[in-house]
């Protein structure tokens, strides 16, 4: 009896231990381990299209996360979206010109905010807009334009007239 009851014990600690694991490798997945708000300061951007950016997402400054979106609005006065940015206090030196961009992490990756630093001497300060935007870049848009102008013939290509014209002469690397 005591046998099996040591066995259960170490079963039972084993499978909590399994849990533990996951749990950890849900947050570091998650992005939920590596971001602890604390005092900091929240600017807002404008983008004519903000397609895949929601709250939580990294806001990063040559490539080091600085911050968090921490909503994605729809303002009605301007038609465009408002993307509320938090920043980090170890941060507050931005430069008043900096700018931003929504970019993707990989091809099919999540979307994020990438900040580069302006050259002014004055910093952004809580309740600031970041005036230099550029909107996301939706894959499915750049597919469809692709497809539109290789369907259309597709620019600067002359147009196929068939086999009209001489026959290719002996070696002509450009011979059918």
């Amino acid at each position: 009896m005591d046998k099996s009851r040591g066995i259960e014990v170490a079963v039972g600690l084993f499978v909590l231990l399994g849990v533990l694991a996951l749990l950890g490798l849900a947050f570091q997945v998650s992005g939920l381990a590596d971001w602890r708000p604390g005092g900091g300061y929240e600017v807002v951007a404008r983008f004519a299209d903000s397609s895949g950016l929601k709250p939580r997402a990294p806001v990063t400054l040559a490539g080091v996360r600085i911050g968090e979106v921490t909503a994605v609005e729809y303002d009605a006065e301007r038609f465009q979206a408002l993307a509320r940015l938090r920043i980090d206090g170890r941060f507050r030196e931005l430069p008043r010109d900096s700018s931003a961009s929504i970019v993707s992490a990989g091809l099919l990756g999540e979307k994020y905010i990438a900040l580069q630093a302006g050259g002014a001497y004055d910093y952004l300060k809580a309740g600031d807009e970041i005036q230099l935007t550029q909107s996301s870049l939706v894959l499915e848009q750049l597919i469809g334009k692709f497809l539109f102008n290789a369907g259309s013939g597709g620019g600067n290509r002359p147009p196929n007239r068939g086999n009209v014209g001489p026959p290719p002469e002996a070696g002509d690397p450009f011979a059918q």
